[in-house]
């Protein structure tokens, strides 16, 4: 094989290793349990799968305009608690609204402090991340929350029924991350993120309004949380006050393994699904094949190193260091 070759398939692997992996996977796990396939088997898949996905689609807009966000699950925690504690009180078609003003309100203070005081996303949203979290607890006072009338009630359209068969999580899923990919990929907006992400500096020049950019994809992740949190209240019909604790590692994996870089300015929305799926069929087929839920854990961490080292391979093209 001449070094041509080598380089060539070099480059494959770097931008399309994840998926070969995921195909290797998905035929290995059909091998092993022919319920892997079945059609129950992965709409459930996917149904599980789309609360996280329906953050994942916010947050890669902030991974591709050169940022983090850690505080998703502590926040997808407060909209959850906030929106079933006040379906009680002010009834569901004004916790609704209220749920999301004040969520949209968290992330406009964490773009505010990214965009507009320049602090350092990592830092600002680990410390959103306990700040939330204690906000959470404050607001339920500890307790977890339940809707008391679970049967008068139209709330839980959003996380149990169905249209045409297919499960409304799915639909809803579907349904966001079509309109974000035209976003992102069609309008004058999405290529200012890609801009910012890839060149703050020579964005600003341009006269791409750098700050306002990271401003909105913070509450534009704030919403996509929102969301997920109504979907994931409307589900349950109750909730404990950490039920988002730990998310916020699962959807950054599942950013990182559709594309997106983390340093900043190239991932696409599709990609963002495509990873989630991969997230949520692995653990499936993990469980399916007898292995405990807490090998998952690690499973995960293995597929981040792998979904970063594909990620430097891809920029430089190749899989090694050429000082290696």
């Amino acid at each position: 094989m001449t070094a041509l070759s080598r380089q060539k398939i070099g480059g494959v692997l770097a931008r399309q290793g994840i998926l070969i992996a995921f195909v290797v996977f998905m035929v290995g796990f059909a091998m092993a349990n022919q319920r892997f396939i079945a059609v129950d088997n992965v709409f459930g898949v996917i149904r599980s799968s789309a609360i996280l996905g329906v953050m994942a689609l916010g947050v890669t807009f902030v991974v591709i305009g050169g940022n983090l966000d850690l505080s998703v699950g502590s926040m997808m925690s407060f909209s959850t608690i906030v929106v079933l504690d006040l379906h009680d009180k002010v009834g569901p078609a004004l916790a609704i609204p209220l749920m999301f003003a004040m969520t949209l309100a968290l992330g406009a203070f964490i773009g505010f402090l990214v965009g507009y005081l320049k602090l350092n996303s990592l830092i600002v949203t680990l410390g959103m991340l306990s700040a939330i979290h204690g906000l959470t607890l404050t607001w339920s006072g500890g307790k977890n929350m339940d809707i008391a009338d679970k049967e008068g009630t139209w709330f839980a359209i959003f996380g149990q029924s169905s249209a045409l068969g297919i499960p409304m999580p799915i639909l809803i899923f579907a349904l966001l991350a079509v309109v974000l990919s035209v976003l992102l990929s069609k309008t004058p907006f999405g290529r200012k993120v890609y801009a910012v992400g890839g060149n703050g500096t020579a964005a600003t020049f341009s006269g791409i309004p750098r700050a306002r950019v990271v401003f909105m994809t913070y509450v534009l992740s704030a919403f996509c949380v929102a969301t997920a949190g109504l979907m994931q209240a409307s589900r349950s019909m109750g909730s404990q006050n950490t039920v988002g604790q730990g998310l916020e590692l699962e959807v950054l994996a599942a950013v990182i393994l559709g594309g997106a870089s983390l340093l900043g300015g190239s991932g696409t929305v599709f990609k963002t699904v495509i990873g989630v799926l991969i997230l949520g069929f692995i653990q499936n087929g993990l469980l399916l094949v007898g292995l405990e839920f807490y090998v998952q854990y690690v499973v995960t961490w293995v597929i981040i190193i792998l979904a970063v080292w594909l990620d430097i391979a891809a920029k430089r093209g190749r899989l090694w260091s050429p000082i290696a």
